[in-house]
C-alpha cells in the first residue's frame, strides 16, 4: 500500500520510522542500507564493464548518498585512479558541508528545486563510505542545472528531471574551471520526473541569460544610445518604466552572452559611457520575481520583504494567509507556481520592528522554506 506523507522525503522518512516502529515493522531506507547501497553499485559494475577507455571522472548526483557510496565502492575497488565526484544543488549541501566538518550536518532548510536530491541529512552509513572514497562534491546552481536539461534535450532529444540533470552540470562546471579537455568523464542522468508545467519553468530558466540592470538620462534618444553599446549581443528580456519624477531611469534586462570575459566588456562599455551597470544574474529573487514588477516602487513604512515556498496543495495558501493575515498588512504578493517544487512565493508585509521576533515565529511555525529579502539590493533598486 503507498502512502503519501508530507512535502519532501525528510518527512515522509519521518513518518515511515514512527509507523514502523508503532506497527512493528522494519523500516528499509532508499539509501543508508548495506544492501541498498550495494544494489546501487552495480551501476558503477556496468560502466567499468561497458567502457573501453580510459575514464578520468564519474559525477554523481547526491540526495542521501546511497548511489555515490555504491558506484565508489565498487569502481575504487577496481579502477581506484577514476575519481568520484558528487553534485549537489547550491541549496541541498548536505554531503558537502558534512565532508568539510567531518560529520554529518543536518540541514535547516533544503532547497527543493532539484527535489530528487532535497534532503537534509545525509545517511550514517553513506556518510562513512563517501568519507573515505569520493574525491570531492561540486556545487551547482539552478540556472546551471536547467542549462543542462535544455543540453541534453537539444543534442539527445532526452529530458531530464532537475536532479537528473545534475551531475551534468556538475561535469560541465568541473571540466571549465580545471580547463579539461582531452579526457573522458561519465555523468550520471538518474531521473526524467518531468511534466509539461515543470519543464516550461526549466526552459524560462535556462534562457534568461546574464541579467542586469543599468541606470541611464531620461532623456530623448538614450535607449536607442543604449542598444548600441550593447552591440552584437542579443537581448532576450528589457524591462523599462519611465518615472517622471526622477533624472534617470533604471532598465532591467538580460542578454545572451556566452563568456564571462564578453559580459564583462559590455558592462565595462556601459560604464565608460557614464551609465552605471549592476549584474543580477546570481540573484535569485530579481529572476524568480523583480524582473516581472519593474515599475511598482514605493516607500512604505515598516516593509519587510520575505520569499516563501508554499507547497503546491489545497489549503497550502490559506493555511500560510490565516497565519499571516490579518494581523500584519500585506503590501505586495506575487505568486510563481513551481509545480512540484511548490509555489514560490514574494510578499511585502509591514512588520513592527518590535514585532519582527513574533513574525519569525509565526513563519518558523508554518514549516515552509522561506527567506527575509529587505536588504536585496535588486529590491531596493527596483522596487524604492
Amino acid at each position: 500500500t503507498v502512502v503519501l506523507k508530507g512535502d519532501s522525503y525528510d518527512e515522509a522518512q519521518a513518518y515511515a520510522k514512527k509507523r514502523g516502529a508503532r506497527e512493528n515493522r522494519t523500516f528499509i531506507s532508499c539509501s543508508d542500507h548495506p544492501d541498498v547501497i550495494a544494489g546501487q553499485g552495480t551501476i558503477g559494475m556496468e560502466i567499468v564493464r561497458q567502457c573501453k577507455f580510459r575514464i578520468h571522472a564519474i559525477f554523481v548526483p547526491v540526495g542521501g548518498g546511497g548511489l555515490i557510496a555504491g558506484i565508489a565502492a565498487y569502481v575504487k575497488r577496481v579502477l581506484p585512479e577514476v575519481r568520484i565526484i558528487g553534485v549537489e544543488p547550491a541549496d541541498a549541501n548536505a554531503m558537502a558541508l558534512s565532508l568539510h566538518y567531518g560529520q554529518r550536518v543536518k540541514l535547516d532548510q533544503v532547497g527543493s528545486f532539484a527535489d530528487g536530491v532535497a534532503v537534509k541529512e545525509v545517511g550514517a552509513e553513506t556518510f562513512r563510505l563517501c568519507k573515505e572514497l569520493i574525491d570531492g562534491v561540486v556545487l551547482v546552481s539552478h540556472k546551471a542545472i536547467c542549462a543542462s536539461i535544455k543540453g541534453m534535450y537539444e543534442e539527445n532529444r532526452s529530458i531530464l528531471e532537475p536532479a537528473g540533470a545534475l551531475a551534468l552540470a556538475g561535469a560541465e562546471a568541473y571540466c571549465r574551471f580545471y580547463n579539461l579537455k582531452d579526457a573522458n568523464v561519465i555523468a550520471i542522468t538518474s531521473g526524467a520526473n518531468m511534466d509539461f508545467n515543470r519543464l516550461r519553468s526549466a526552459t524560462e530558466l535556462a534562457n534568461i541569460g546574464a541579467v542586469l540592470a543599468t541606470f541611464m538620462p531620461e532623456e530623448p534618444g538614450s535607449i536607442k544610445h543604449f542598444c548600441n553599446l550593447i552591440g552584437r549581443i542579443t537581448i532576450t528580456e528589457f524591462s523599462y518604466r519611465y518615472d517622471s519624477n526622477k533624472n534617470r531611469a533604471l532598465v532591467l534586462y538580460s542578454v545572451g552572452v556566452h563568456t564571462k570575459i564578453e559580459l564583462q566588456a559590455m558592462i565595462e562599455r556601459m560604464k565608460s559611457f557614464q551609465l552605471e551597470t549592476i549584474e543580477f544574474t546570481d540573484n535569485d529573487m530579481v529572476k524568480d520575481h523583480l524582473r516581472h514588477m519593474t515599475g511598482g516602487r514605493s516607500d512604505i513604512e515598516n516593509e519587510l520583504l520575505c520569499r516563501f515556498i508554499i507547497p503546491e496543495r489545497p489549503g497550502a495558501l490559506m493555511k500560510f494567509l490565516d497565519v499571516i493575515s490579518p494581523r500584519w498588512n500585506l503590501t505586495l504578493f506575487h505568486y510563481r507556481s513551481q509545480e512540484e517544487s511548490g509555489a514560490n512565493v514574494l510578499i511585502g508585509i509591514q512588520v513592527p520592528s518590535t514585532e519582527l521576533n513574533d513574525f519569525c515565529g509565526c513563519a518558523n511555525d508554518l514549516g515552509f522554506d522561506y527567506e527575509i529579502e529587505t536588504d536585496n539590493e535588486g529590491f531596493k533598486l527596483l522596487m524604492r
